[in-house]
């Protein structure tokens, strides 16, 4: 159940936080693919010690960044919970020096900010002695070796069906004790819809925490598309949100510093919104729980340009379709304001094709500068307008990505045909 909220956050922060930063491995897949023994990756739990956890200050930073929701993985494809969850002992509680429920901090920090609280949850459980007894419809031995996620010979469904109430008595603790507005579900793949009884789960969440949003992974009974890493070259149908790493892990390692640039993130964050998604920026704690330097000051970099540029960004709807304009672009709600993101130095004036309204006025967002803008071309007489020319400063004054605000004299009208020849002058 899409809530208004959600399609107005534009940005949330995911966080990838659970005993693989200890090493910092690859979360889950680690073991998986062998890049680890399993033994080995458990023990991991021994270095979890949550020390440095400021929900407070995850939370402040999240806000500062611009965001209006977070995400954190309650529990990956590997099994461990970062609550006191009472059907596995598997959890951050139980078997890590943190001692200690995590997630209701959390949650209780970013309500005292006024942020939407969501929750990742991986259906899959690579640990657990019920999950691997069941092959997808078609499956055998020979087709689905992998021991952690399948059985060796032949499946059964008694104790498939085991898995499938620790799963929900576990999703059921989540919504009832924690009271999440949105679930982010992952590794659904390995099983088909049917085998999951998504369509049951779907109606258990609602019970469990009315207007819960979901997200796609829940075999096509999810609320919104989540792409990741790629962004988009057309907005998926309906509502959706890209998510984006801040370097190139999910999850704290120690080797990767290969950290996005401010500017790129901006980037992508405007071209999200620009086709009317959200950005799920993803940033990895450590096994203390800091986020690092790094990550941090992206995060506040990136708040930094939103506060300038705000009017950009809350609340607006998708902007113009492509070959419009080239770059992205925005709407304020009642389509009377329209908003040019600039990523780069115009080599001349800047051209927007198709806008049939009159002008009103064309600024730099920011400093208020009036820009001096005309229209060149069309045949009004057949409702065919010209194109609009803006001229930009020689020298702009954002390094990463500047604004120009148009204001319009109506409801944004926009011309979108193939042209033609013009018969009648």
């Amino acid at each position: 159940m899409i809530q208004p909220w959600f399609q107005q956050a534009k940005l949330g922060i995911f966080l990838h936080w659970g005993i693989y930063s200890v090493r910092g491995v690859p979360e889950s897949w680690s073991f998986f693919r062998g890049q680890i023994s399993y033994s080995d990756y458990l023990a991991q739990c021994a270095g979890f010690t949550a020390r440095r956890f400021d929900p407070d200050a995850w939370a402040a930073l999240f806000r500062e960044a611009g965001a209006r929701y977070a995400v954190l993985t309650a529990k990956h494809h590997d099994g461990f919970a970062l609550w006191d969850t009472k059907v596995s002992d598997l959890s951050a509680p139980c078997r890590t020096p943190a001692a200690r429920d995590l997630i209701g901090p959390y949650c209780d920090a970013l309500r005292r900010e006024g942020l939407h609280v969501g929750l990742y949850f991986s259906h899959a459980d690579w640990s657990h002695p019920d999950y691997p007894t069941l092959f997808p419809p078609g499956g055998g031995p020979k087709t689905h070796p992998n021991r952690f996620a399948y059985p060796a010979r032949k499946s059964n469904p008694a104790r498939w069906a085991k898995f499938l109430a620790f799963h929900r008595a576990q999703l059921r603790e989540l919504c009832t004790e924690f009271d999440p507005e949105l679930l982010w579900f992952d590794g659904d793949w390995e099983r088909s819809a049917d085998q999951w009884k998504m369509a049951e789960l779907r109606d258990e969440l609602q019970a469990w925490r009315p207007g819960v949003v979901v997200n796609s992974r829940m075999g096509h009974y999810g609320d919104y598309a989540t792409p990741e890493q790629g962004l988009p070259i057309h907005a998926p149908a309906g509502p959706w949100e890209f998510c984006m790493t801040v370097n190139d892990s999910w999850g704290y390692q120690v080797g990767d510093n290969n950290h996005k640039p401010l500017r790129q993130i901006i980037r992508v964050f405007a071209e999200c919104i620009g086709m009317g998604g959200n950005l799920l920026l993803d940033v990895g704690p450590k096994a203390d729980g800091s986020i690092t330097k790094p990550q941090a000051d992206r995060l506040r970099g990136l708040g930094a340009w939103i506060r300038r540029n705000e009017e950009a960004v809350y609340p607006t709807t998708a902007g113009l379709p492509h070959g419009h304009f080239l770059g992205a672009s925005t709407l304020s709600q009642d389509r009377t304001l329209l908003y040019l993101f600039l990523f780069d130095q115009p080599l001349g004036e800047v051209c927007v094709k198709g806008i049939r309204n009159t002008v009103k006025s064309a600024t730099l967002l920011g400093s208020g500068r009036a820009l001096a803008h005309r229209k060149s071309g069309g045949a009004n007489w057949l409702n065919i307008p010209g194109a609009l020319w803006i001229r930009t400063p020689p020298r702009l004054p954002d390094p990463n990505c500047n604004i120009i605000r148009l204001e319009l004299d109506g409801s944004l009208d926009l011309y979108q045909g193939s042209g033609g020849a013009i018969q009648s002058n």
